[in-house]
């Protein structure tokens, strides 16, 4: 019996251990992350955070750190959220030069991972390098030869996919976070221009909420007054045929969300 009180003493320790939240910064460094690696890897679903705490920052159970951990060396985590900023880097690690790896990055061919805003108030897209190498190994004909017709038609008509390929990826990395319809609906919200957010939902009382719940910001997003507003054009969808889509995804969300309050007389995420 002795033994016994004494193995679910341990076992008790163990899973309240496992339940112990800790901050990013120290998350970060048991992981053997920088900052922005750590930020890279929650943007990308490898590591998942945990409640987060009354002022609102994000905390990561212990145990989700020895799950991350236990998939391999700090290194292996490591090349999976290197990032590489620009065209000229980019181009080196595929092997190309700046103008093509550009052409390939505007026809939709490669999607950022993330962008920031540099003096000249230019956008920066960061690509991971692990996704580079993985494209220039599957399609090694796409580095050489003259463009396809298709990429042919796109640069003459001046379209630059990379902010529409960037929202579709990093919306849907949000949307994977949650299944509560409220915040998915919110997610969908967040990358509609105000005025079609006014259309798409009238009600005020639901816009306050969809407000509340609105992710923040990508990790890198500026905060000068000047660069932010450069930043905010790559938050919203542009193309009708992109708003179209995104309009139409929240109105299914919204039905689901307004289903789950009638359930719960409550408005907002359970």
């Amino acid at each position: 019996m002795t033994m016994q009180a004494g193995t679910v003493l341990r076992d008790g320790v163990a899973d309240a251990a496992a339940d112990v939240l800790v901050g990013g910064v120290q998350a970060a460094g048991e992981l053997g992350l920088t900052r922005s690696e750590f930020a890279r890897a929650v943007q990308l679903g490898i590591v998942r955070p945990g409640p987060r705490a009354l002022g609102g920052a994000a905390r990561y159970a212990r145990a989700e750190l020895d799950r991350v951990r236990s998939a391999g060396p700090p290194e292996a985590l490591r090349e999976r959220v290197e990032t590489v900023a620009g065209a000229q880097a980019a181009a080196e690690v595929v092997g190309v030069g700046p103008s093509r790896f550009t052409r390939l990055a505007r026809c939709g061919h490669v999607t950022p991972v993330g962008y920031r805003i540099n003096r000249y108030r230019a956008v920066v897209w960061l690509y991971l390098t692990a996704e580079l190498r993985g494209f220039a190994a599957r399609d090694p004909g796409m580095l050489r030869g003259v463009a396809p017709p298709a990429d042919r038609e796109l640069m003459a008509a001046g379209v630059d996919l990379r902010p529409r390929k960037w929202r579709g990826r990093h919306v849907g990395l949000l949307l994977r976070r949650t299944a509560d319809p409220w915040e998915r609906a919110a997610v969908l919200a967040w990358a509609l221009p105000e005025d079609e957010l006014r259309e798409a939902v009238p009600d005020p009382a639901e816009r306050i909420v969809l407000a509340a719940l609105a992710p923040p910001p990508p990790y890198g997003h500026p905060q000068v007054p000047a660069a932010a507003a450069v930043a905010l054009r790559l938050l919203k969808a542009g193309p009708p045929d992109e708003i179209h889509w995104y309009r139409t995804s929240l109105d299914f969300a919204l039905t689901g969300a307004r289903d789950q309050s009638k359930s719960t007389g409550e408005r907002g995420p359970t």
